[in-house]
C-alpha cells in the first residue's frame, strides 16, 4: 500500500511539473505573438524573436531592442554575402555598379541600425519623443538604402541577380519587423514598461 501511495504522488509531481513547464512555455509564446502581432511579417518575427520572450515579456522597448539586434544580424550576414561576390569580381557592367551600390547601401543601413540600438540602450522617459524620433529616422532610412539595392537590380535577371535579391529582400524583412517594434514602442511609450 505504501509503494502504491509512493507511486502516486510521484506521478502527481511529474504532472504538476509538466504542467508548470508547458504553462510557461505556452506563456513564452504568447509573450512573442503578442509583440510580433504588430508587425508586417509575423511569422519571420515569432520564429526570429521567440528566444527573448523569456528576457522580454511584455515590455516594448526590449522587443524593439531584440527587433533590431536580430536584423542587424541579417543585415551584416547580407552584407557580407555582397563584399564576397565583389571579391569574386564575376559580376560585370550594370550588375557590378548595382552591387557596388549595393555594398555602399548596406554599409549605411548597418551604421543606421547600430545608431538604433545604441539609443534603445539609453531610451528614457526625459528624452523620449526625441530618441523615438531618431529611431524612426534611422530605421526608416535603413530600411530605404536595403530597398535602394533591389532598385539597382530591377529588370536584371541571371542566378547571381536571384541570390542577391533574395538576400536582401529578406534583410528588408527583418529591418521592416524591426521598425514596426519601434512603431509600437513609440505608441505605447516607456512608463509602463515592466
Amino acid at each position: 500500500m505504501a509503494r502504491h501511495s509512493m507511486f502516486i504522488i510521484i506521478a502527481v509531481l511529474l504532472l504538476v511539473r509538466l504542467t508548470n513547464y508547458g504553462g510557461s512555455a505556452w506563456v513564452n509564446k504568447s509573450y512573442v505573438r503578442n509583440a510580433c502581432s504588430v508587425t508586417t511579417y509575423r511569422d519571420l518575427c515569432i520564429r526570429s524573436l521567440a528566444s527573448f520572450s523569456t528576457i522580454a515579456k511584455t515590455s516594448p522597448s526590449k522587443w524593439a531592442r531584440a527587433g533590431v539586434s536580430v536584423t542587424i544580424s541579417q543585415v551584416k550576414s547580407a552584407n557580407q554575402y555582397l563584399n564576397n561576390l565583389n571579391k569574386q569580381g564575376r559580376m560585370n557592367g550594370r550588375n557590378r555598379v548595382a552591387l557596388l551600390d549595393c555594398i555602399e547601401g548596406f554599409e549605411n543601413a548597418l551604421d543606421e541600425l547600430h545608431k538604433s540600438l545604441a539609443i534603445l540602450r539609453k531610451i528614457s522617459a526625459r528624452n523620449f519623443d526625441k530618441q523615438m524620433g531618431d529611431l524612426n529616422t534611422f530605421m526608416s532610412a535603413a530600411l530605404t538604402d536595403e530597398n535602394t539595392c533591389l532598385d539597382g537590380f530591377a529588370g536584371r535577371n541571371g542566378s547571381r541577380v536571384t541570390l542577391i535579391k533574395t538576400r536582401v529582400l529578406n534583410s528588408t524583412y527583418f529591418t521592416s519587423n524591426a521598425l514596426d517594434l519601434v512603431a509600437k514602442l513609440s505608441t505605447s511609450g516607456i512608463k509602463n514598461d515592466p
